[in-house]
């Protein structure tokens, strides 16, 4: 099967600075916020978001590396930080792509273990394809895909690509 570049790196770094903007003015009454990145590339996402927060505001983020089995969605969701580091606190939950919406539906469920001031979704493709009510508050492009058919997301130095294949 061919594959076909869906996003460029250019429109890639495009689509991170509007989340990232989108986020300041959605957590504008903040001082800190958490960007929860689902292991490995939506950590790698929300590391490049909260680089470019960083450059044009002055929110505070605190990362946060989200471990969640995507074959057992059902088992022990762990992060990288203590729960009460974002007790109270405003969190995005960042993915690279949105399939199902399983793994996100389990990383919201862990989060609202404690109590939040917000919590909002971010991914930079969402592939229209839910089984689970997940709605993204921040997406860098919404894609209607077929079922066979498989999104990739490359985060690579200064060539990041989105394939469908």
């Amino acid at each position: 099967m061919s594959k076909n570049i869906i996003l460029n790196h250019a429109e890639i770094e495009h689509k991170i600075k509007r989340i990232a903007l989108q986020i300041l003015e959605t957590f504008v009454n903040e001082n800190e916020i958490v960007l929860a990145g689902i292991s490995s590339n939506g950590y790698t996402f929300a590391k490049k978001i909260a680089s470019e927060i960083s450059k044009i505001g002055d929110l505070n983020i605190i990362l946060c590396e989200v471990f969640i089995d995507k074959i057992n969605p059902q088992s022990e969701i762990k992060t990288s930080i203590e729960k009460n580091m974002y007790q109270n606190k405003g969190v995005v939950l960042v993915d690279d792509v949105l399939n199902s919406g399983t793994t996100l539906i389990y990383g919201v469920k862990h989060f609202l273990e404690v109590p939040l001031s917000k919590l909002k979704t971010a991914v930079l493709v969402d592939r229209n394809h839910k089984k689970y009510p997940v709605k993204v508050d921040f997406k860098g492009i919404s894609l209607s895909t077929s079922s066979l058919e498989h999104v990739t997301v490359i985060f690579e130095n200064n060539n990041n690509i989105v394939l469908l294949h």
